[in-house]
């Protein structure tokens, strides 16, 4: 234990100068700690600041005060373990600290009574978070606190980073377990063991938080140009192109130069003070979900890659502060080059993102350039950040994957087979996306505004003005390459030998690597209430509900959620539907008004577009349920019959939607969400048969409205399947035309105002699935021909129409007579 004068001296300057930040917020919940049962604390290094810091955090928590001692069965023990003292003032040497022989007496303690439980509560103290340089300054070894610094180099690092201390609390470790799982054991050897382990994780927690020492880029960059790929491709390039080595390899360094980031701590933390003021003035809380799963994975030594979805020019920031906050050290990100614009370019540089080109197809340098400089980072430990969507969704749906940067990764990993690189989903969602605006003027036909100094600036304005409502960062389930890839392709390890060579199976893997990707952003996906309420009043005649039945509805969207979840990584709102709404329309958002009855919430057609955009971001967790309420609107069936049908048509909507049920967990979810409509008197019944319920009774609206959420699917659906039985066959360019002209036709009858009705690219992905499914062959002049299960397809999606619908889509399509 230190001094008590010297930490009576120290409180009141460390209190005034120091201010710290605690990862996670709350260790209790997160890390499972017992306040109830005695709690040590380990720390790398003795230090009163360091000891006075986390005292105060400690006192805000509810925990024991670490600088008094530990009275346990009558016996005074230590509180606090350190295993090194400060580095001396003069002569440089460190000495051990006393975690070894105090922890025996606290094992000493355990021994002499078998019913008492000691939590090791591992904490670690991040001056400034400085990873320090491969070639640092004389003043940047004074304020690098690597190794233990003395008294004189801590005052000095507490002096420029008192503001900017950051707190890790980790895992605890019961020392219980650790006498039982080594009963053999002396208390010296578990000392030593222990003490062993826990300078491992000191070690790995620094470079979580840190990341790797700094290199020098201009010495990064000359000795890339040096690999011996690059020197390859450098005398390939000369040689095409009949010029000298040092031709090529100039522009290859001008490629490096044009990628390579500029990361600096220091602007990083200018720039999280920064967005913290942003984020305060426009948001009203970012929710954050999981992050101690990524913690932890760092801590393992994983080599992180991010993979978030792309809503909004905000996700780069957002993502970077919320890592940086969770206490780790943001990664460096692939931006598009359309980014490098001044000032915008060199901020986000210094913030670490490395520019892309959005295509470089036929330029091996430029290729071979991007995979060294993106090899380069996964060996030095930096964690990476891509959006694999490859641009901004326009309609709030995830986007095919684009899988060039998936691909390098892989590759990266087959250069050093051993390397741990874990993929982890993101995803990113937002009560409001301030582009919105925007996508939809490109969806209606405007071109896409280039982006400019002047442009960001002007919208960085506009969006401080405005109330962002909630944004939520949820991480996904992750996915370690190496597992992922000895389960897809046991023998890939063979690959690993000629890492140069492109194996045959990485295009199929990557593609279904992609959709995996994207299928587990859409698990973690956040419910909120702007999203709830769109979903809601588009699936209502007119876009129009009283308040009061609007409520209902949401208080049966929220309840299904939490009856039925479509996966254990989505969050749900606590509030009940009355609240949730109540906060939503302080947003502005949707058009309340008053008539003699009471309240009405409604869109008129330009919101309604808008709101498309919000609903499309949680359209696949209700999908099912809706699918389910809509054909017990129409008849009766058993349990298995409804499987039956849903299984017909969750190929199509698995590809759209990006939905990763397998065939056992669709009958259990399904199972759910029967019990899960029964316990809210919308449907009767048992597995021998299910109905709805009478139409007179209230439920029936809820579950008419709950049915709405698939029309538009099922109609596009219809479009193509009916177009496919028309006398004469039609190619796939021709079906895609016709089937987006029916659509747009079917949008004007009936009002349908979602710009995505009839996306192209939606149309043929639907294509696209049908021929996966075996429901299409093609003919030999490369037309589309459809089975019989296809026919039946289409009659089981007609009958699930409104009649009127129905009716319209035959007659459009069948003018000149389609096949019956």
């Amino acid at each position: 234990m230190l001094p008590n004068f010297l930490l009576k001296a120290l409180k009141w300057p460390i209190s005034l100068s120091v201010k710290s930040k605690l990862v996670p917020q709350d260790p209790i919940k997160e890390l499972q700690l017992d306040p109830a049962k005695p709690i040590v604390y380990a720390f790398k290094t003795a230090s009163a600041s360091d000891l006075l810091a986390v005292r105060r955090l400690c006192f805000q928590l509810g925990l024991p005060d670490p600088t008094e001692p530990l009275r346990l069965n009558g016996e005074i023990l230590p509180r606090s373990l350190f295993l090194d003292r400060p580095v001396a003032l003069l002569t440089r040497s460190r000495k051990s600290g006393n975690f070894r022989t105090d922890l025996a007496k606290l094992l000493d303690a355990l021994n002499t009574d078998e019913h008492q439980e000691i939590q090791l509560l591992p904490i670690s103290l991040f001056w400034g978070r400085q990873p320090g340089h491969e070639n640092p300054s004389l003043l940047g070894s004074m304020l690098s606190d690597y190794d233990s610094p003395s008294w004189l180099r801590k005052a000095l690092i507490i002096a420029r980073y008192g503001r900017d201390n950051f707190v890790r609390f980790a895992r605890p470790v019961s020392l219980r377990t650790l006498l039982a799982d080594r009963p053999n054991a002396s208390l010296d050897e578990l000392g030593h063991k222990l003490a062993r382990v826990a300078r491992v994780h000191f070690s790995r927690q620094r470079l979580v938080m840190t990341g790797p020492r700094l290199p020098d880029r201009e010495t990064m960059l000359a000795a890339l140009l040096k690999t011996e790929p690059m020197k390859r491709a450098i005398e390939d390039e000369a040689k095409g192109r009949k010029e000298a080595y040092g031709q090529a390899e100039k522009r290859a360094a001008q490629y490096l130069d044009e990628i390579a980031a500029k990361f600096s701590p220091g602007f990083v933390r200018i720039l999280d003070r920064l967005l913290t003021w942003i984020w305060n003035r426009i948001y009203n809380g970012i929710q954050v979900t999981n992050a101690e799963v990524v913690r932890q994975l760092a801590h393992d030594g994983h080599e992180i890659v991010y993979v978030p979805c792309h809503r909004s020019h905000m996700d780069y920031l957002l993502l970077s502060y919320v890592i940086y906050q969770q206490g780790m050290v943001p990664p460096h990100i692939a931006a598009g080059v359309n980014l490098n614009f001044f000032p915008a370019g060199p901020m986000f540089r210094r913030g670490g993102a490395f520019f892309i080109r959005r295509s470089f197809k036929g330029n091996k340098l430029y290729s071979t350039v991007f995979r060294e400089y993106l090899y380069s980072l996964f060996e030095k430990g930096y964690a990476v950040e891509y959006f694999t969507e490859g641009g901004r969704s326009r309609t709030g749906r995830l986007l095919p994957p684009k899988t060039g940067m998936l691909a390098m990764t892989v590759q990266s990993m087959l250069r050093k087979a051993e390397r741990p690189i874990t993929l982890v989903p993101v995803y990113i969602g937002y009560e409001h996306v301030m582009e919105v605006g925007s996508y939809l003027k490109e969806l209606r036909g405007n071109s896409k505004e280039k982006e400019s100094g002047w442009q960001a600036f002007k919208s960085s304005i506009q969006a401080l003005r405005q109330d962002f409502g909630q944004g939520f960062v949820n991480f996904g389930q992750p996915i370690p390459l190496t597992q992922y890839l000895g389960e897809q392709v046991p023998d890939w390890r063979q690959a690993s030998e000629s890492p140069d060579a492109k194996p045959s199976w990485l295009t199929p893997l990557v593609n279904k690597l992609g959709d995996e990707v994207l299928t587990r952003i859409n698990d973690a996906a956040a419910l909120n209430g702007t999203t709830l309420t769109a979903l809601a009043l588009l699936s209502a005649e007119h876009r129009a509900l009283t308040r009061e039945v609007l409520e209902a509805q949401l208080d049966l969207l929220l309840a299904l959620a939490k009856a039925a979840p479509y996966s254990a990584q989505m969050t749900v709102p606590e509030l009940d539907g009355k609240a949730l709404l109540a906060q939503t329309l302080k947003g502005d958002k949707f058009l309340v008004s008053q008539d003699g009855l009471g309240e009405l919430v409604s869109l008129d057609e330009h919101r309604a577009i808008a709101m498309t955009y919000y609903r499309n971001n949680i359209l696949h967790l209700y999908v099912l349920p809706a699918l389910v309420a809509k054909l017990l609107l129409g008849q009766s069936f058993s349990s298995q019959q409804l499987k039956d049908k849903v299984r017909a048509l969750y190929p199509l909507l698995k590809a759209e939607l990006f939905m990763g049920l397998d065939e056992a967990q669709l009958d259990a979810y399904l199972d759910q969400i029967l019990a899960g409509l029964a316990a809210q008197e919308l449907i009767s019944g048992d597995e021998a048969g299910w109905q709805a319920m009478d139409a007179r009774r209230p439920g029936h609206r809820k579950l008419w409205l709950l049915a709405g959420v698939i029309s538009e699917s099922l109609q596009r659906y219809a479009i193509v399947l009916t177009l496919l039985r028309s006398p004469e066959p039609l190619g796939r360019a021709e079906l895609e035309s016709r089937a987006q002209a029916v659509a747009e036709r079917l949008s004007a009858l009936y009002g349908i105002n979602a710009p995505e009705f009839f996306d192209k690219k939606l149309i043929a992905t639907l294509i696209a699935t049908l021929r996966e499914a075996d429901l299409v062959e093609l003919g030999e002049q490369s037309e589309l021909l459809p089975n019989q299960a296809a026919a039946e397809l289409d009659e089981l999606v007609l009958g699930m129409l409104d009649a009127e619908v129905a009716d319209t889509i035959r007659n459009l399509l069948c003018k000149e007579g389609c096949a019956q």
